[in-house]
């Protein structure tokens, strides 16, 4: 749950999951051009939400011989209730502070 959240916390990574699932799946040269930011600063937030289980990537070989590194949205719905977030927190290793 804290990766997802994390990952959703940024405004670029949400720019990215809403060109995906409007656009579908789309190879990293294009979203960069389609979004404004550079293909490095575009792979450290599609990295982050590949790691969160929001994105996948699938490398393929076009026509002319380049690989192309597609992305696309997976599915998921999301709920965030008290509920849900005090179940979560029974997972979240406990550390003693010290005085």
């Amino acid at each position: 749950m804290l990766a997802v959240v994390a990952a959703l916390a940024s405004p670029h990574r949400l720019r990215i999951i809403a060109a995906l699932a409007t656009g579908g799946r789309n190879y990293v040269s294009q979203l960069a051009r389609e979004l404004g930011i550079s293909r490095p600063l575009l792979h450290l937030h599609l990295q982050k939400l590949e790691d969160a289980g929001l994105v996948i990537s699938r490398l393929e070989l076009s026509k002319d011989g380049k690989a192309l590194n597609y992305f696309e949205v997976r599915s998921f719905d999301l709920e965030f209730t008290p509920a849900v977030i005090a179940e979560a927190a029974k997972t979240l290793a406990t550390t003693k502070l010290e005085p």
